[in-house]
C-alpha cells in the first residue's frame, strides 16, 4: 500500500455506479479514488499508468469483461490488488475470479461498510469475500468427486509439507488476517510473515490468499462456521 492512504481505481461501464462507489468510498478518509474505467480494458490501462494499491472491477464490462482484466492486472501489475464488484454471485463467476488471482469479491446488494471493509482489507495484503459469497465458497467445499471426506483428505495432503509455524500462518490468513496483524498474533516482525505467507502459496501452489484460505478450510485449520 502506498503511505496510509489507499489508491483506488473503479471500474464499470454505468457511470451512475461509479459515483454511488465513489461517494461511499469517500466516506472514509484513509481511501482516494485515483482514476476511474468504463470497461475492462480501459481499467488495464489505467491501472498500468496510476498503480493503485486496489482495482475494483464490475464482471460485466464491453470490450475486455472483469475477469479477463483481473487476469490482466495481476499478470502486469500484481502488486494491484484486485476486487470484483459486481451484481452477481453465481459460483461459475466465483471461481473464475478466484481462479485469476482476485483477492476480494463483494455483491453490489451488500452493506457499503463491507466494500470499505474489504478494500481495506486486499490493500494490507488480505483476502475479502462478501458474507454471502463466502458462505457459499463454504458450502462448495463439500461438493465435487468425493464429497467433503475426499476433498478433505486432498486438502490435509496438501498442507503436509508445510512447518507447523507455516501452517499456523496459513490458518491465520484463512480467517482473514492481514501481514501486519498476523505478525502481531505471532510476535514476528512482518517481514518475516510475508516470507511465510510466500513460501505457504509456493508450496500450495495458489496464486494468492483466498485459493490458500479455501485449502485451509478443506483441510480443517480453520472451523468453516
Amino acid at each position: 500500500m502506498t503511505g496510509q492512504r489507499i489508491r483506488v481505481l473503479l471500474a464499470d461501464d454505468e457511470a451512475m455506479v461509479r459515483a454511488g462507489v465513489k461517494a461511499i468510498l469517500a466516506s472514509d478518509d484513509t481511501i482516494d479514488v485515483i482514476a476511474e474505467a468504463a470497461d475492462g480494458a480501459e481499467a488495464v490501462d489505467a491501472v498500468q499508468r496510476h498503480r493503485p494499491d486496489v482495482a475494483v472491477l464490475d464482471i460485466r464490462m464491453p470490450r475486455m469483461d472483469g475477469l479477463a482484466a483481473a487476469a490482466e492486472i495481476r499478470r502486469t501489475t500484481p502488486e494491484t490488488a484486485v476486487v470484483i464488484l459486481t451484481t452477481f454471485s453465481e459460483d461459475a463467476y466465483i471461481a473464475k475470479a478466484l481462479g485469476d488471482g482476485a483477492s476480494g469479491f463483494l455483491l453490489k446488494s451488500g452493506d457499503p461498510r463491507e466494500l470499505i471493509a474489504g478494500i481495506k482489507a486486499v490493500a494490507a495484503g488480505a483476502a475479502y469475500l462478501s458474507p454471502k459469497v463466502a458462505h457459499r465458497v463454504i458450502t462448495e467445499l463439500g461438493a465435487g468427486p468425493g464429497g467433503r471426506m475426499t476433498r478433505t483428505a486432498e486438502a490435509q495432503k496438501q498442507i503436509e509439507p508445510l512447518t507447523p509455524r507455516e501452517q499456523e500462518v496459513l490458518a491465520l490468513v484463512a480467517a482473514g488476517l492481514s501481514n501486519a496483524e498476523i505478525a502481531g498474533r505471532l510476535f514476528l516482525v512482518e517481514g518475516t510473515v510475508k516470507a511465510y505467507v510466500s513460501a505457504v502459496l509456493t508450496r500450495l501452489g495458489v496464486k494468492n490468499r483466498v485459493q490458500a484460505a479455501i485449502i485451509a478450510y478443506e483441510a480443517g485449520l480453520v472451523p468453516s462456521a
